[in-house]
């Protein structure tokens, strides 16, 4: 078996379009009949994936490879680092958390991630035609290049071939690109083989003068200028910067907020009510007001009493109580969830100092977190939100439900006798979650709860919403990921990339 193809897509800063140009050409290659793979030997991110093999890696691979009809593998992004401070991170190492280490203690830890990533390399380039390697941040950062293993430290080790790509849109298109090339040492220099400019808008005849001198002043081509496609739907890496850009709603919309708590976790889980055509969605960031609402969804946490805490000095624990009064929904998520109950142990320290707290005391449950992290992906059916009674409630056949579950933390509670879930289990069905007594609140474990086009009609019909408009996310994602390898395929010159690839 030859060699698979091989390339690194680096960026000259975050949110260059690292991710994106690895989807999309994850896409284009599948086009032409090559086993793909996508590869990031190390993610930090709090939007996570739950892989086939039981483990989880940063949404993104999980995306691209999707992108390339594989099943996602906690090969494909073997060290995922996920904060849980400003200066420290859980560790996951294959799929699973290994320990949580400061920000020093993880340099020392370097040595041992490299080995796991170079284990799954081998693994996946005996297996692909194609791996198609994304970069983290960027390759020049002068004080993060020792022991580097996710940007040049892990190419050099690898032998692998480089392209930068920058944002046109930020501006300085040049100067990041020549500067980073600048700051990368000879052998780092002579990996990158070439350029993509990202997010162009505008006559590209007027940009041809620069692309010329790119090439003259670098010695090495711009291998395509990929224009900025409005409305591109793709899951979120991590941070919150195109998902704050509200959605416009229709006439007859259903307002829906959701708080952005310093460690967030999982937020593409509200995608589909970014995207849903009848919702009005916004994101309330710290010391903004917290406007009139009909649900206010509370999201995922990587830190949840840090992030119960902060919603409490942001004013957001008043202000749910007040919206409850008047008749609003609320609904919890994973972390959120959490909040919603009676307590929140976490005797062992696993997300900061061994400490107990209240919670918001809507749901009668204790939520104490413990060492092992439950990961799996489920399917099953909501249970009936109108239900008085348990028997109703664990006899319902709801609306389908598909998504996954990422949390450490096990709760109990007479709450969690009226279930928001009914999952499939080997033995039958697995309750999940809680509906408290009147309906109105609505806490479960389950990521992705909205996903499913029957699950997001059925919880805005029970938030208030009628004859919802159905919104189907995986089609949407399908044809964005089409657009976009359409773009590469217009726009980029594929064969000098993938001839790039093979030197």
């Amino acid at each position: 078996m030859s060699p698979p193809i091989t390339l690194m897509v680096q960026g000259t800063t975050s949110d260059a379009g690292k991710s994106t140009l690895v989807a999309g050409l994850a896409r284009c290659l599948r086009r032409r009949g090559l086993r793909v793979a996508p590869f990031k030997p190390q993610n930090m991110a709090l939007n996570s994936a739950v892989t086939a093999d039981g483990g989880e890696i940063g949404r993104a691979q999980a995306l691209q490879a999707l992108a390339a009809g594989v099943a996602p593998h906690t090969d494909f992004n073997p060290v995922l680092l996920k904060p849980s401070s400003d200066i420290g991170a859980q560790v996951i190492i294959h799929g699973h958390a290994v320990a949580n280490l400061s920000a020093r203690d993880y340099h020392a830890y370097k040595p041992t991630a490299m080995a796991a990533v170079m284990q799954s390399w081998d693994r996946v380039c005996g297996a692909y035609d194609a791996v198609l390697v994304e970069g983290a941040g960027s390759p020049a950062e002068i004080n993060l290049r020792d022991r580097d293993i996710a940007n040049m430290g892990f190419a050099e080790a690898a032998d692998v071939p480089v392209v930068l790509v920058a944002d046109i849109d930020r501006g300085g298109v040049f100067a990041h690109l020549v500067g980073t090339l600048e700051l990368l040492s000879p052998s780092e220099q002579a990996r990158v083989k070439g350029f993509v400019i990202n997010r162009f808008r505008g006559d590209i005849g007027l940009l041809q003068s620069g692309l010329d001198w790119l090439e003259a002043r670098t010695g090495r081509p711009v291998f395509g200028v990929l224009p900025y496609l409005h409305g591109l739907f793709l899951d979120a890496e991590d941070a919150l910067a195109d998902a704050t850009a509200d959605v416009r709603a229709g006439e007859a919309a259903l307002r829906v907020i959701a708080p952005v708590y310093p460690r967030i976790s999982n937020h593409t889980d509200l995608d589909p009510l970014r995207l849903h055509p009848q919702v009005d969605f916004h994101w309330v960031g710290p010391g903004q007001t917290i406007p009139p609402a009909d649900l206010i969804v509370l999201p995922g946490s990587k830190s949840v009493q840090a992030d119960l805490a902060w919603l409490r000095a942001q004013g957001w624990e008043e202000a749910i109580l007040r919206h409850l009064r008047y008749g609003g929904r609320v609904l919890g998520i994973c972390g959120g969830f959490q909040m919603l109950g009676r307590e929140l142990a976490d005797p062992l320290g696993l997300e900061g100092a061994p400490a107990s707290v209240a919670g918001l005391g809507l749901l009668d449950i204790r939520t104490e977190l413990a060492p092992h992290k439950q990961l799996r992906n489920v399917r099953g059916r909501l249970a009936n939100l109108g239900g008085v009674g348990r028997s109703e409630l664990l006899s319902a056949d709801g609306a389908a439900v598909a998504g996954y579950e990422i949390h450490m933390g096990v709760s109990r509670g007479s709450a969690l006798e009226r279930p928001a879930v009914l999952l499939d289990d080997a033995g039958g069905t697995r309750p999940d979650g809680a509906l408290s007594t009147d309906g109105r609140v609505l806490g479960t474990y389950v990521h992705g709860l909205f996903d499913d086009p029957e699950a997001v009609s059925a919880l805005l019909d029970w938030a208030g919403l009628r004859g919802a408009a159905t919104v189907d996310l995986a089609a949407r994602r399908e044809v964005d990921l089409d657009r976009l390898a359409d773009a590469v395929e217009a726009h980029l010159d594929l064969d000098a990339l993938l001839a790039a690839a093979r030197h």
